[in-house]
């Protein structure tokens, strides 16, 4: 039995397992057989989803990093914080290396992550030749991906609420909110995505 050339042949992102690229119905979607990531879609609008999720999580980070994030009283003290100040409380002596790390993993990774997808596929959707470096920058926001940790961050703060929420009284602010539904558009965003159906729009697009 002769093995599919390999130019045939479609690795998943994820688990790495091995599949033969087939033509896919209007519509159609192909998932790994094996962790059910998602291999390629032939959607006409996936990629304007993409785009559409990228840019409304980057408003909503925007509004993360500028509304306040907690308020929280304790015994007549009283204080407000944002994430911004929180990056910023440790910005002295010993510290500094945790505020640049902070800010790098919850702020400036994820930013640059949607800001290159974006710059990848954007032209894209609306019927123009892609940007030069689309495929360096698509490329880029695969290498980030394990980096942008604002879920993470959002996993610590629920677990300090709890803590905290015994001695204080802490009032949620609108910059929380902003979070949670950028994590929950990012992870939808990061599911949807089909590594491979951009890769080949991208092709094709420089070969028109």
């Amino acid at each position: 039995m002769s093995l599919p050339p390999l130019d045939d042949l479609i690795a998943c992102p994820h688990c790495d397992t091995l599949h033969i690229e087939l033509d896919l119905p209007h519509g159609g979607q192909a998932c790994c057989v094996r962790c059910g990531a998602v291999l390629m879609t032939e959607r006409p609008r996936a990629l304007a989803q993409m785009v559409s999720f990228a840019v409304a999580a980057v408003i909503l980070m925007i509004a993360a990093i500028s509304f306040p994030f907690l308020d929280i009283d304790a015994q007549g003290f009283h204080n407000e914080t944002s994430v911004l100040s929180a990056v910023m409380a440790f910005n002295q002596g010993r510290g500094i290396p945790l505020a640049i790390a902070v800010a790098l993993f919850i702020i400036v990774l994820p930013l640059t992550r949607l800001l290159a997808l974006i710059y990848a596929i954007g032209p894209l959707v609306v019927g123009h030749r892609p940007r030069r470096g689309a495929r360096v920058a698509f490329a880029l926001t695969e290498q980030l991906r394990p980096w942008a940790m604002a879920e993470i961050f959002m996993v610590g703060v629920s677990v300090a609420l709890v803590k905290i929420t015994g001695i204080a009284t802490v009032t949620i602010g609108p910059a929380f909110w902003a979070f949670i539904t950028l994590v929950i558009i990012t992870i939808f965003n990061d599911r949807i995505m089909s590594r491979y159906t951009v890769w080949k729009a991208l092709d094709l697009a420089y070969r028109a």
